[in-house]
């Protein structure tokens, strides 16, 4: 696993730029809800109060959901047009299928990110002996929208296992940041993206700080995977399994845990350039006009988005 040190008072050296610091727009709670035969998800949108935050579609936590031996629960085989979709695991490990003839194991710290494209089928199941033997399954699942022109084309799949996942730690020891997409810090992540997208797992130890620069026209957001913090230029609150969304005024975001804390605080922030496109979804399917969906919607009866073959 790849580790850098960068200098510890990142905050302090942007500040004396005359850079601002992003504000928080709301803070939400994610919702739970099920999906697939009945995988028990946590999802922060889209809800009532947040449709999207261009160009994310969904976040959902997946569990932590204990699975008991032999009561296998997880995602059968489903379609998919028009998106990306990025699955992260922390605990567990499931196995992914689809019908361009993919398929792979992804454990512990492993990321998928699954170009959904002109279509396909596919399934991510726990792994048999996890079935077997029962045990947890707890991670993430984002989805991305595609630009217009990237809505047909081929589906692509890579799977990025935790060892090549860049990881950067701050000098003081006190932040740790695995670099999933994107850059931070000239800290290149290995996954190729189609526009411009930023996904870090931030873990700060009580009296730890992160800045992040991040482009103003970039939408970008945080969740809460456990611990509390202080988020943004005013010191918002996030806990556990909150949404954080940050206001489009300022070219950084700040996280930060006080000294005196109890705990770390695990949060994963994202970001990236809005499409600004018209949005039509049926279910798994996201297009710009309701023709392209109709469309889809034949596709896939007529058994031409494909099957897993088994």
């Amino acid at each position: 696993m790849e580790k850098r040190e960068k200098e510890g008072n990142i905050a302090g050296k942007i500040n004396a730029t005359g850079k601002m610091n992003r504000s928080v727009q709301i803070v939400t709670n994610s919702i739970e809800t099920s999906e697939g035969d009945g995988f028990v998800v946590h999802r922060s949108f889209p809800s009532r109060s947040i449709r999207n935050i261009d160009p994310f579609l969904l976040l959902d936590e997946m569990g932590p959901l204990v699975l008991l031996p032999h009561k296998e629960k997880g995602f059968p085989d489903h379609p998919h047009r028009g998106f990306v979709t990025v699955t992260y695991m922390l605990e567990g490990r499931f196995e992914h299928k689809d019908s361009q003839g993919n398929s792979g194991m992804l454990g512990p710290g492993d990321v998928q990110w699954m170009t959904a494209g002109s279509g396909l089928v596919h399934s991510e199941m726990p792994e048999k002996e996890l079935s077997k033997s029962g045990g947890t399954l707890h991670g993430f699942q984002l989805w991305i929208n595609l630009r217009k022109n990237d809505k047909l084309i081929r589906p692509d799949y890579q799977d990025v296992p935790s060892t090549k996942i860049p990881i950067v730690n701050t000098s003081d020891g006190k932040v740790s940041i695995k670099v999933i997409a994107g850059n931070y810090l000239n800290t290149k992540a290995v996954i190729r993206t189609l526009t411009p997208i930023l996904y870090l797992h931030f873990t700060l130890q009580p009296g730890g700080e992160v800045v992040s620069p991040v482009p103003e026209n970039y939408n970008a957001f945080a969740y809460v995977i456990c611990g509390k913090g202080l988020f943004g230029k005013d010191n918002v609150i996030g806990e556990k399994k909150n949404l954080i969304v940050f206001k489009n005024d300022g070219n950084y975001t700040s996280i930060r845990v006080p000294e005196k804390a109890q705990s770390s605080l695990d949060v994963l922030f994202i970001a990236g350039v809005p499409l600004n496109e018209p949005i039509v979804q049926y279910g798994p399917f996201v297009m710009n006009t309701q023709e392209e969906i109709d469309n889809t919607l034949e596709d896939y009866r007529n058994g031409r988005i494909g099957k897993i073959e088994t």
